[in-house]
């Protein structure tokens, strides 16, 4: 059957590009078009019409599509929606409010005629709606070959293929055995999921550092965990959240206005200082270095994508193993693909590291949670409610 489709757009040149790109798909149908926020909250009300995914412009007369979102929110109607945004730095604001109120995922509106009708845009939506109507199966084949045609959609419409998806989960895991530690709590086992429990405080002594590791709803997530990150965590926390260049940082003001700790935006040789929160630029790759004056500081780079992301959690994780932390705690959220796992195990072999992993059940898409656990690296599993709270037990934050 096919998935029905809704777009919002008041531009009637995009709702016939997009319109044309979906029906293109025999596997989606447009079902119905709306020129504003308020049209469509019509629709999704008084007419109570149900669609499979939404395409909802921001920018819009009579009603935004954030008004929208927060009609959509305030009467707890459901809905999966797809926000298609421009990258001006406005809009990129707009953007990070619209995955704050629920929004799945976003793509980046072209911002020319022959970029909105290139296979690029057309393949970035298609894949998002896969995503998002639950249509794509990541096929775990073993892939040889590092080049692929076909896009799979990952946070902010930034596409990979989804061969390099595949590869991100067989990327070489040795320990595939069931992992138990004693006094965590918790037990591993790759046979089923992993147990969770109370994580009590670990007791630690040395240099403290939390990672984390997010795509697709990852906004959102980490809307529950940073602002719940006590003043006193004692650390610097870094965040590898996948999306293009020009969104991150309006991510991270967002998280500074309502946390206790410190937000911002990661920059090139800087240090880390402690209670402050480091988010990865969007459309470059972050790792943690050594400066000329022996230093630990950031290093954001052009570095090439790895199994097609910029920035990469892979890279942050690795880069880890050969810092001056002793006691890591990661955390993998909500996300397409098996980004981070590789990168958790490498360092695993080097560090004393926790791991903590959010459940299936309040995943926006169970893929980096779930790898990483059937991995058999996780040492507690929990909803995202509790990831914060897990952290600072993890830490011995009380």
């Amino acid at each position: 059957m096919q998935k029905k489709v809704l777009i919002v757009d008041d531009s009637a040149l995009m709702r016939r590009v997009l319109s044309d790109i979906i029906n293109s798909d025999s596997r989606f149908q447009v079902s119905k078009v709306a020129v504003n926020g308020l049209e469509a909250f019509l629709l999704l009300t008084q007419q109570k019409e149900t669609y499979d995914a939404i395409i909802l412009d921001i920018n819009m007369p009579q009603m935004s599509g954030i008004e929208l979102l927060e009609q959509l929110e305030q009467k707890k109607i459901k809905a999966t929606i797809i926000i298609v945004s421009t990258l001006a730095k406005e809009g990129a604001r707009e953007t990070i409010r619209a995955l704050e109120l629920g929004a799945f995922d976003f793509v980046t509106k072209p911002e020319s005629f022959f970029e909105v009708k290139s296979d690029k845009f057309k393949n970035k939506i298609i894949a998002c709606l896969e995503t998002a109507t639950k249509l794509y199966k990541l096929n775990t084949r073993e892939v040889t070959e590092p080049a692929a045609q076909a896009p799979l959609a990952m946070a902010g419409g930034y596409a990979v293929t989804r061969e390099a998806a595949a590869r991100s989960i067989l990327n070489p895991i040795a320990d595939r055995a069931a992992l138990s530690r004693s006094g965590t709590g918790t037990v591993t086992d790759v046979t089923g999921p992993a147990k969770s429990g109370t994580g009590p405080a670990r007791g630690w002594t040395g240099k403290k550092l939390v990672a984390i590791a997010c795509s697709t709803g990852g906004p959102k997530a980490l809307q529950q965990v940073v602002p719940k990150l006590s003043a006193s965590l004692g650390c610097s926390v870094l965040i590898v959240q996948h999306m293009p260049e020009g969104f991150t940082a309006s991510l991270a003001g967002r998280l500074n206005e309502i946390s206790m700790v410190r937000v911002k935006e990661a920059e090139h040789l800087e240090g880390l200082t402690e209670g402050t929160v480091y988010i990865a630029k969007g459309g470059y790759q972050m790792r943690l270095g050594c400066s000329e004056q022996g230093k630990e500081v950031l290093t954001i780079t052009q570095e090439a994508a790895k199994n097609g992301l910029k920035p990469c959690a892979d890279y942050m994780f690795e880069s880890l193993a050969e810092s001056g932390f002793t006691e890591i705690v990661c955390v993998v959220l909500t996300g397409m693909g098996g980004d981070g796992t590789y990168g958790i195990k490498k360092l695993k072999e080097k560090k004393n590291i926790y791991v903590i992993a959010q459940d299936e059940a309040t995943s926006t898409v169970y893929g980096m949670p779930k790898v990483v656990r059937d991995a058999g690296l996780v040492d507690e599993v929990v909803p995202l409610e509790q990831i914060a709270g897990a952290i600072h037990r993890s830490l011995g934050v009380q």
